[in-house]
């Protein structure tokens, strides 16, 4: 009977797992790409967050904990950064300037901090002003909790939105039955906060007892990508599921994306935490990966220097090492493309007031996408 169950289950499984490949679009490798890539900055591990600044200069976060400002052909390191938590998947992770830099100087990041009672860390907002390569009026603006010493999924990705509002992410922490389905909990959540910490009266739960009062969504796995939406506006986010099951989803105020309720992926062992995908009062994803691509970074290409990019999103491929595009009509994704395989682990992408599109590569450093 035992043997029967099990062979069961995997059949039901596998018939599962191929009708949710079936949805997903196939990738596809362009015959002639028109573009390559330039290394402007070499040298960083794992480059996780990248802002530029008004005077053409970067600033690159490493997950090490070290901030790199990269400014007329040279590198320099910037002192003053928070004190890093680095564990696992945790560490100093994106960095952002506040939309109105250039008249208050304000830059914000995200990082894992053992700030708190208990062992272990758990993900930080902060913001800082920079003078000269010192980082100076720092200021933590989030803190969650519990500390744990779980080295997943801390996440971390910053936006602002057209109303100056700041949106973080924060993953579940490992501690997926219990952290991103309770409003009560710090963990799975997109946090909406003022730009000086503050919470917004509008927030969603402020009125709901013993909730986090910053918490925007709920359900999330693990958001290692962020982006607003240059012609609506709206806050997407990329989070990474288990074995298969990554998601693309467009963030509304107070819903709950489902995770682990309902998800397209499996367990990395090939047993089944969920069997269903869909559920009354859960946000279907925009878009979803079957196999997984452990996507990090992301962003919308209006840029003219990419004239048949134009309109597309790029999202970073972790565990294939690759650029991906996605073409989009209709309110869905129509076209996969794979590009520059093998690059290497692609942890962000960011498109430059330049108008060039910048990816962050672990072992290399700040790659420059041009024409060939």
């Amino acid at each position: 009977m035992k043997l029967k169950f099990k062979l069961l289950f995997f059949l039901s499984w596998f018939l599962t797992l191929s009708c949710a490949q079936k949805k997903d679009k196939e990738v596809t490798t362009p015959e002639n790409l028109e573009y390559t890539t330039e290394t402007v900055v070499d040298g960083i591990t794992i480059p996780w967050g990248l802002a530029f600044l008004p005077d053409g200069s970067l600033l690159i976060s490493d997950k090490s904990g070290e901030i790199t400002l990269f400014k007329d052909g040279k590198k320099e390191t910037v002192s003053g950064g928070p004190e890093v938590y680095v564990r696992g998947q945790g560490g100093l992770m994106d960095i952002e300037l506040h939309p109105d830099y250039e008249n208050n100087g304000w830059i914000y990041m995200t990082y894992a901090s053992s700030e708190g009672e208990g062992e272990g860390g758990h993900t930080a907002l902060m913001r800082a002003k920079l003078n000269g390569t010192t980082l100076v009026e720092q200021q933590q603006l989030y803190k969650a909790t519990p500390n744990t010493t779980e080295g997943r999924h801390f996440g971390s990705r910053i936006e602002f939105d057209d109303d100056g509002y700041l949106y973080f992410s924060i993953g579940e922490r490992g501690n997926r039955d219990v952290n991103p389905q309770d409003i009560t909990r710090d963990g799975g959540k997109i946090y909406r906060l003022n730009d000086d910490g503050s919470v917004p009266d509008d927030n969603p739960f402020m009125n709901e007892p013993n909730a986090v009062k910053g918490i925007f969504s709920y359900g999330h796995r693990n958001p290692q990508g962020m982006a607003k939406n240059p012609e609506t506006g709206e806050i997407w986010v990329h989070e990474h599921g288990p074995q298969g099951g990554d998601e693309i989803n467009i963030i509304k105020k107070g819903a709950n994306y489902g995770w682990p309720v309902i998800s397209y992926g499996i367990n990395y062992d090939g047993s089944s935490f969920t069997d269903i995908t869909e559920k009354e009062g859960m946000e279907q994803p925009f878009h979803y990966w079957v196999p997984s691509i452990a996507p990090s970074g992301m962003c919308f290409v209006t840029s003219d220097k990419y004239p048949d990019w134009k309109g597309d999103l790029l999202v970073g491929s972790l565990k294939f090492q690759y650029l991906e595009k996605l073409s989009m009509a209709d309110g869905k994704v129509t076209n996969r493309e794979k590009l520059f395989e093998n690059i290497g682990r692609v942890r962000n992408v960011r498109q430059g007031p330049d108008g060039y599109i910048y990816l962050g590569v672990e072992g290399k450093g700040i790659l420059k996408i041009v024409a060939k």
